[in-house]
């Protein structure tokens, strides 16, 4: 009995998921997972062309969706996504926060203008997202907040100065909100952490100072995200690292945070000589371009698995070499004292 209980509390089927950003990179990704655990999907963006492309996936997958054309930085717009999901299904079990935009360049020569949607995009999104569908929870006594943050609310991206301060914000403010569901045992939001991912969400963004990047080969596969943000609607805890990469990026920035910022700042700099790019405003302040799909380009072909095992072996013995000489430095500098 207790394990046929287990199995029905993990089926997702039937249930009502809302997906900010749902058009492209993890967001479409997202989609494609709850819809094959037969969901009821609610995707939410602002461009229409490709509401209607990943509304097509799921009508093909065979399961009930309905696309809801959302600029979150709006509350109504959030309010109304809401209304149209109730209205539609009757209730909202899962909402996933994970519309998001980025400017990266010189912090000054970046327009004040997008520095402000990306704000409004990014923090005010999720606030508005957690706005909208706490009180419906409480009103239902159960559902689940999931928020795609980023490693970005533990440890900054270089020259992405505002990028790095909403996602700092967006963790804040849900370790708060933690306090408040805190009585509502069936009520949960759960944050997930992950690294750069291999999606179209780079080709996108806003690039100024002469930037010109394609996504590093290490970046993480956006269906493993979007399998992680299955996992936790479900079984729901407060904080997830995704992959072993995530969650080791953000320990070693803790070891040495002047270290990593300033290097990874340096090859910034010299990536904006070398390239000269154009300035782009992205996607920050109009929906995304083409192409509408999971996947971005590389910088260079995605590694193997076995290749994969062995660069994070190396980077293993990397870090222990590193902690081992940390410790030595220690302990001849106490016998000095």
């Amino acid at each position: 009995m207790k394990s046929q209980n287990n199995l029905e509390k993990r089926s997702l089927r039937g249930k009502t998921v809302v997906v900010t950003g749902g058009t492209s990179g993890v967001g479409r990704a997202t989609v494609e997972a709850f819809a094959f655990e037969g969901c009821n999907i609610v995707i939410a963006a602002r461009g229409q062309q490709a509401l209607d492309e990943t509304l097509k996936i799921c009508k093909d997958l065979g399961v009930n969706a309905i696309a809801v054309s959302t600029d979150v930085s709006k509350a109504e717009d959030v309010d109304n996504l809401l209304q149209s999901a109730v209205k539609e299904f009757g209730r909202i079990d899962i909402w996933v926060n994970n519309a998001g935009v980025m400017a990266s360049g010189k912090f000054e020569e970046i327009p004040m203008e997008l520095y402000e949607q990306v704000v409004k995009t990014n923090l005010f999104g999720y606030m508005h997202g957690a706005y909208s569908v706490l009180p419906l929870f409480k009103e239902q006594n159960e559902g689940i907040l999931i928020n795609n943050v980023s490693i970005g609310g533990f440890m900054p991206a270089p020259y992405s100065a505002v990028y790095s301060a909403t996602k700092f914000g967006i963790r804040g403010m849900m370790e708060c909100l933690h306090g408040e569901i805190s009585d509502f045992p069936n009520i949960h939001i759960a944050n997930l952490y992950p690294q750069i991912q291999r999606s179209t969400g780079n080709m996108h963004s806003a690039k100024f100072s002469g930037l010109d990047f394609k996504i590093p080969p290490f970046a993480s596969d956006p269906r493993d995200t979007a399998d992680k943000i299955v996992q936790l609607a479900k079984e729901p805890q407060k904080d997830l690292f995704p992959d072993f990469k995530s969650r080791a990026l953000v320990n070693i920035y803790e070891m040495f945070p002047k270290i990593i910022i300033n290097t990874a700042s340096a090859g910034m700099r010299l990536m904006m000589k070398l390239k000269n790019g154009e300035p782009t405003s992205g996607n920050v302040l109009k929906p995304s371009p083409e192409p509408h799909q999971i996947y971005g380009e590389t910088s260079l072909p995605v590694p193997g698995k076995k290749t994969k095992i062995a660069l994070l072996a190396g980077l293993g013995l990397g870090i222990a070499f590193m902690l081992l000489k940390t410790k030595k430095s220690h302990n001849e500098l106490d016998m000095e004292d």
